[in-house]
């Protein structure tokens, strides 16, 4: 049911059944509907195919790099099958945490977004020439 929710590893973890019409956090989730469907469908899709194009064609990347961009495109992709399939709404479960020190709650859609940053973030940080002569 729908706020439901179960604790687990001590209160570690949190199983909450939870909808979400905006993005992280809930941002966005007080735009009219037509400007959600628009930002959070629309350009949520074109941005996972311009991923997915960089991904495949770019040729000046790294691995690192081009697996982070694909797991950027599949964690879009995951929350945009979820906004086109349940009426512009995103299903999230998960909260980690110990004691009042908690995450918002998100889907592995996001936790895979969040490693595909981290990724990129720290190959595009080694793919980067340090400048000495400054």
């Amino acid at each position: 049911m729908l706020g439901e929710s179960h604790s687990y590893l001590g209160d570690t973890l949190r199983l909450t059944y939870t909808h979400n019409t905006g993005a992280f956090l809930g941002l966005g989730d007080s735009m009219p509907e037509s400007a959600r469907i628009a930002f959070f469908q629309g350009g949520v899709g074109l941005i996972v195919l311009g991923l997915l194009w960089a991904a495949a064609f770019a040729r000046d990347m790294s691995h690192w790099q081009i697996i982070a961009l694909a797991l950027l495109a599949a964690g879009g992709l995951g929350n945009l099958i979820d906004r086109v399939l349940y009426d512009g709404r995103v299903t999230d479960f998960l909260n980690l945490g110990v004691g009042s020190l908690r995450t918002g709650i998100f889907n592995i859609a996001d936790a895979v977004e969040v490693i595909g940053v981290l990724l990129f973030a720290l190959s595009w940080r080694n793919a980067v020439p340090a400048n000495n002569s400054l």
